[in-house]
């Protein structure tokens, strides 16, 4: 009988990563350095192939919109086609809460519960990386993409 996974995927920038979680504690991870478009449906299937899946999990932005749209659609479609339950949380879960590049010297900011941009003068160094523990209470069955962020401008 095939283990019993959460998946986790964080698209928004290179590489994508993906996490299989069980019992919440990350057990392996995936990265691609590939277009999201490309190489979902290939990291999916193989997934699918040996676990059972029981959530699926990502980060829905700020981020890269076309890459936040690409894994929204993509996991929507696996959540009905599959009636897996689809969740997710911003991106700042995954960075320590560090400022998102947005464009130029704007920055994606996240103040109590709020996303806002602000211009930084020094751009910081970030990283997207997938939890050692998944912590449920962090996500939300509301799961498309952040597009009510402020205009970036």
């Amino acid at each position: 009988m095939p283990k019993i996974i959460d998946v986790v995927l964080v698209a928004l920038s290179s590489p994508i990563q993906v996490g299989i979680y069980e019992d919440k504690k990350l057990i392996d991870t995936i990265e691609s350095q590939e277009k999201s478009s490309d190489v979902l449906p290939k990291i999916y299937d193989d997934i699918l192939k040996k676990y059972e899946v029981k959530n699926l999990f990502y980060a829905n932005g700020p981020g890269s919109f076309m890459a936040i749209k690409v894994a929204y659609i993509f996991l929507k479609s696996l959540s009905v086609l599959k009636n897996i339950p689809l969740f997710a949380t911003d991106a700042f879960y995954f960075n320590k809460n560090q400022p998102i590049k947005a464009i130029g010297k704007l920055y994606f900011v996240k103040i109590s519960s709020e996303i806002k941009t602000q211009k930084l003068e020094t751009a910081p160094n970030m990283e997207f990386k997938l939890r050692d523990v998944l912590d449920y209470s962090e996500f939300s069955t509301i799961a498309t993409p952040l597009y009510g962020i402020g205009a970036v401008g």
